[in-house]
């Protein structure tokens, strides 16, 4: 059937308020840009007129400017799920102005699905290609996007040709299926392909298709800094000495990696030792470094469910598919993040901390127990279900005023349980088969920067005593002394 060409403008007006929209992408990458632009416009211009505009957004993790930066500036979102890393989106959450489910992304697609959040009125899909029939070929990100589009009542195509053709057999599109009926992913190893290379609708349901060239949203990343690269060594001396102890099979075991500089790091630390054999990813990112260790040989496969690099990356990418073709795959994020798949394949998981506690907790999400940073996204998806759970950060922050590790976390994201590993750049504490008096004192010794170590010991002394011992009275004399004096140096046992 031949489609409506129409204008993001157009499209936009399809949006009404109270309206219920999925999108599909992972990251910019594969995110929608010009439509969810154009539904900031128009919100902009019903609230200059007194009326009524706000939309519930559903989408596989963090969006671009184009979609949540412009739409929160625009207060066009009234609910969000499940991740965002937008500042102006970040702000707005920390008003109030926004009710944000921080939820794992592994669990957004099947929460549509179940009806918790009510019917899915419209569903905007960047795609690179979109067949008569109806068959939809996504591009840099896969996301929520097969569940998006087939539960919405109507479908708005961004093609953008700023994608090329030629990824055509990069994706693995597989939708689970609901209890009591779901059966198993049939993924045993990261190359395993399960389902189509691209998602299948009614072409009825496509109201409209926008003609767009706009590169993805790509976030840049600084260079790793002497920290970073000293965490990121840490790290691999750490999986090397279990490879040699035979912890870790011979042949090593798939990796999963969360986004940001530390990992970075990490990935370049492990390609650049000689020791550590080829490996295999199974995460839910694919940034530059993993490219650059492709290339490097070090990097065998990548399953994923979006390409996050930059646009000169992607487009390396693209010029040289017939390299990349049977080393890349892209999934919906709850097969990249499937908890099944994860246990099965014993995936050594590796992400970031904002603080940990001497106890192996971790938070991940909020600055000082009540200001959301990003979200927790897939990190709980892979860490109580890894083979080994590496939790990573610089030891302090802000000059050395605040320290990452503190007595009490003042938001759990990760407990004690799921935490294997927790590794600054000051050192290496394995915690496993440790009871907590024996963490408290691995995670001081090795973890904790020198200048706050005798405050922790300090506060372990006052300690009531019990199986986790805490002075409950002290437990946040740290952020107190932040939030009072600008130092956590400056606290008080």
């Amino acid at each position: 059937m031949s489609f409506n060409r129409i204008s993001a403008a157009q499209a936009a007006q399809y949006v009404k308020d109270g309206f219920n929209v999925g999108l599909s992408g992972f990251t910019p990458a594969g995110t929608p840009k010009a439509v969810t632009h154009e539904i900031g416009l128009m919100a902009h211009e019903l609230h200059e007129q007194g009326k009524p505009f706000q939309i519930s957004l559903f989408t596989g993790a963090s969006t671009g400017d184009s979609a949540d930066g412009i739409l929160s500036r625009e207060h066009a979102l009234k609910f969000r799920a499940p991740y965002t890393t937008n500042k102006d989106f970040r702000t707005a959450v920390n008003a109030g102005e926004i009710a944000y489910n921080d939820i794992n992304l592994s669990q957004m697609a099947q929460e549509l699905r179940y009806g918790f959040y009510g019917k899915l009125d419209l569903g905007i899909i960047e795609a690179f290609d979109v067949s008569d029939d109806g068959k939809i070929w996504v591009t840099a990100g896969v996301g929520i996007a097969p569940t998006v589009a087939r539960l919405a009542d109507k479908l708005i195509i961004e093609l953008n040709a700023a994608h090329a053709r030629c990824a055509k057999g990069l994706h693995d599109i597989f939708e689970l299926q609901d209890p009591p009926y779901r059966r198993e992913v049939p993924v045993y190893q990261p190359s395993d392909h399960c389902g189509k290379d691209y998602i299948q609708v009614d072409p009825k349901k496509i109201i409209g298709i926008v003609d767009v060239n706009i590169p993805d949203e790509a976030r840049g990343f600084t260079a790793p800094d002497e920290t970073t690269m000293q965490i990121g060594h840490n790290v691999a001396q750490f999986l090397i000495s279990d490879l040699k102890r035979g912890i870790i099979p011979s042949t090593f075991l798939p990796l999963q990696s969360g986004v940001g500089n530390v990992a970075n790091a990490v990935l370049g630390a492990l390609g650049e030792d000689p020791s550590v054999p080829a490996f295999q990813m199974y995460t839910e990112v694919i940034q530059d470094s993993v490219i650059n260790l492709m290339r490097e040989g070090h990097c065998k496969f990548g399953s994923s469910s979006s390409l996050s690099v930059s646009n000169e990356t992607l487009q390396g990418i693209y010029d040289d598919m017939d390299f990349f073709k049977d080393k890349l795959v892209l999934r919906p994020t709850e097969i990249s993040n499937s908890p099944e798949i994860a246990r099965r394949l014993g995936l050594i998981a590796m992400n970031t901390a904002l603080e940990a506690d001497i106890y192996g907790n971790v938070n991940s999400t909020h600055v000082c127990g009540t200001k959301m940073m990003n979200g927790v996204g897939g990190s709980c998806d892979f860490t109580r279900n890894a083979f080994i759970s590496i939790f990573s950060c610089p030891s302090t922050a802000k000059g050395g005023k605040i320290s990452a590790i503190v007595p009490m976390c003042t938001h759990v994201d990760h407990n004690e349980h799921s935490v294997k590993v927790l590794i600054t750049e000051q050192g290496i504490a394995d915690l496993r088969g440790k009871s907590p008096a024996q963490r408290a004192k691995c995670i001081i010794e090795n973890c904790v920067h020198p200048d706050y170590k005798q405050l922790m010991w300090d506060y372990l002394k006052i300690a009531e005593k019990g199986q986790t011992s805490h002075a409950l009275q002290k437990a946040f004399a740290l952020h107190q002394a932040l939030a009072e004096k600008g130092d956590m140096h400056l606290a008080e046992f």
